[in-house]
C-alpha cells in the first residue's frame, strides 16, 4: 500500500490491517520529525523553546501544542468507530491554538502550555488516536473512507514540521541541527539547459487519491501550449551572475509591487546571503559557509524569482505547465503520480524527509528525472509559480473551508514540487502550496520558462 493507493475493500480483514499499519507508521514518523526539531535538540527548560525568532513564525512550544490539539479536534473527537462526535482530550485549550483567530505575532501572548505539558498533550492525542486506528474507523463517512482523515493529520504534522524547519533557519545561536550531506551530481552540465515541451491537454489534479486535500480537486481536462522550461531549478552560480550584474537595482527587472517591497526591505541578495572578499557566503542553520555554486538557490521570493526570469529573457512557468511537466509522459498519453513513474519517492528519487538539511546539487538525482529529462521537480526546493491560487473547476471545500477556500483569490502565488524538508507523505505531484510573493523564509527557490 502506498499513500494514493485507491481505498481498499473495507471489507477485506487483509487489506484494512495493511491501511492501519501504513497510517501508524505515518503518523509515528511525523512525530519523529516534530521531537528531532523540539525535544530532542533542546533541554527542558531551553528558552529556545518558547522564544519567538521571528514575527513571521510561531515559538516551537506553540507548533507542538498546535499539533496535538488538531489531532485531538480531528482524531480524537471525529475519528471514532461510531458516527459520535466523543470527548476531546483538552478541549479546554482550542482556543488557544487555533491559528486564524491568533496571529502568529502574538501568540507568545497566549497562555500557552508550557513545552513539557505541550508534548504530554501530543502523547496522550496519540495514545487516543491510535486506540481509533486500531478498531478500525474506514466506514461511509468522506472524511475516514481510504483513511482520509488520519492521512489529513499525517500531512498536518508534516507541514508544520516543515513550519518548524524554517524557524531553526530563522534561529539565531549554535548549530543544533546535523544531517549528512546531499549527494553530489552524477549529470553533468544542466544548470542553464532546457527541454522542449510539446503541448497537450492532460487532466491536471486528482479525483482518485484518497490522501489528496480538497484543492487538488477534482481532475479537469486543461490545455497546455508547447513551451521550453529549465531542465534543473536554478542554481547559486546563475543567480549571483544576476545579483552582480546590478540585478536588485534594475528597476526595468521587476514589477511595481517588487521594486517597492525590495527597495523597503534593503534586499541586495538572497535571505542570508553576504558577500566577502569577492565570495558569496550563507549562513545554513547556524553555519556559515561558502555558497555551493550548483544548488538550487534558496529562500528567494517570487519577486526575486520574477525578476531574474526578466533578466533571463525568461518568465516563471504557470501551475498548469509545471503540473504537466511533472506528471505527463508524452509517449503514453497518461498521467503519472511523480515524474518517474507511479512508485513512491526513495531516497535515490528525490531529497525529501529534511535528510540533508539542504539542497542538492542540479543532476544528483537522474532516477527522479521525467521522461523528457526535467531533474529535481520533486524535492531539494519548493518552486515559485506564475498563478494564483483558487479552486479547481468543481471544488468543494473538504472537511473545512478554512484549509483552502478562504485563502482563493488574494495576493498568493503558487508553489510547487516541495523541498527537503518537506515529508514523503506530502510529496505529491498534484500538492499544491502557496504564499505570498514577498515570502523567503521558505525553502524557496525556482526554475524559468519560456513560450516556444
Amino acid at each position: 500500500m502506498t499513500a494514493t493507493d485507491p481505498a481498499p475493500d473495507r471489507t477485506d480483514p487483509a487489506e484494512i490491517t495493511a491501511l492501519r499499519r501504513r497510517l501508524a507508521a505515518e503518523l509515528a514518523a511525523a512525530r519523529a520529525r516534530t521531537r528531532a526539531l523540539t525535544h530532542d535538540v533542546f533541554a527542558p527548560g531551553d528558552p529556545d523553546m518558547t522564544r519567538q525568532h521571528s514575527p513571521l513564525m510561531s515559538p516551537f512550544h506553540w507548533d507542538v501544542a498546535h499539533i496535538a490539539n488538531m489531532e485531538d479536534f480531528w482524531l480524537v473527537r471525529r475519528g471514532s468507530p461510531t458516527s459520535e462526535i466523543t470527548e476531546g482530550v483538552r478541549e479546554d485549550v482550542d482556543g488557544l491554538y487555533d491559528a486564524f483567530t491568533n496571529p502568529r505575532a502574538g501568540r507568545t501572548q497566549l497562555p500557552l502550555l508550557d513545552p513539557a505539558e505541550a508534548r504530554v498533550y501530543g502523547d496522550r492525542v496519540r495514545e487516543r488516536a491510535l486506540e481509533h486506528l486500531e478498531a478500525g474507523a474506514f466506514d461511509e463517512r468522506r472524511t475516514l473512507v481510504g483513511g482520509f482523515l488520519f492521512s489529513m493529520i499525517v500531512q498536518h504534522e508534516q507541514q508544520h514540521v516543515e513550519t518548524m524547519l524554517a524557524t531553526h533557519q530563522l534561529r539565531a545561536g549554535a548549530p543544533v541541527l546535523h544531517a549528512d550531506p546531499p549527494p553530489p551530481a552524477v549529470v553533468p552540465g544542466l544548470a542553464g539547459t532546457e527541454v522542449f515541451h510539446p503541448g497537450a491537454t492532460f487532466p491536471m489534479g486528482t479525483s482518485d487519491e484518497p490522501a489528496a486535500l480538497d484543492n487538488e480537486k477534482p481532475a479537469h481536462p486543461v490545455t497546455v501550449a508547447d513551451f521550453w522550461l529549465d531542465a534543473a531549478p536554478v542554481t547559486n552560480a546563475e543567480y549571483a551572475r544576476f545579483v552582480d550584474d546590478g540585478g536588485y537595482s534594475r528597476r526595468e527587472l521587476w514589477s511595481e509591487a517588487g521594486w517597492e517591497h525590495i527597495r523597503a526591505e534593503g534586499w541586495t541578495a538572497p535571505m542570508t546571503w553576504e558577500r566577502e572578499d569577492g565570495r558569496w557566503y550563507r549562513t545554513s542553520f547556524g553555519v556559515r559557509e561558502e555558497i555551493p555554486a550548483d544548488q538550487p538557490v534558496l529562500h528567494v521570493c517570487f519577486h526575486e524569482a520574477a525578476a531574474y526570469a526578466a533578466w533571463a529573457g525568461k518568465r516563471l512557468p504557470t501551475e498548469a505547465e509545471w503540473e504537466f511537466a511533472a506528471r505527463y509522459d508524452h509517449a503514453t498519453g497518461t498521467t503519472r503520480r511523480f515524474p518517474w513513474g507511479d512508485e513512491d519517492p526513495t531516497p535515490e528519487r528525490a531529497n525529501l524527509d529534511q535528510r540533508h538539511l539542504q539542497p542538492a546539487p542540479v543532476g544528483a538525482y537522474p532516477a527522479g528525472a521525467s521522461p523528457l529529462g526535467v531533474h529535481q521537480l520533486v524535492g531539494d526546493v519548493w518552486e515559485w509559480c506564475d498563478s494564483g491560487f483558487s479552486g479547481y473547476p468543481g471544488f468543494e471545500p473538504f472537511p473545512y473551508k478554512e484549509y483552502s477556500e478562504v485563502f482563493f483569490g488574494g495576493d498568493f502565488r503558487m508553489l510547487r514540487g516541495s523541498s527537503f524538508g518537506v515529508g514523503t507523505p506530502n510529496a505529491r505531484t498534484t500538492f499544491r502550496n502557496w504564499d505570498l510573493p514577498i515570502r523567503r523564509q521558505i525553502f524557496s527557490g525556482f526554475r524559468c520558462a519560456r513560450d516556444a
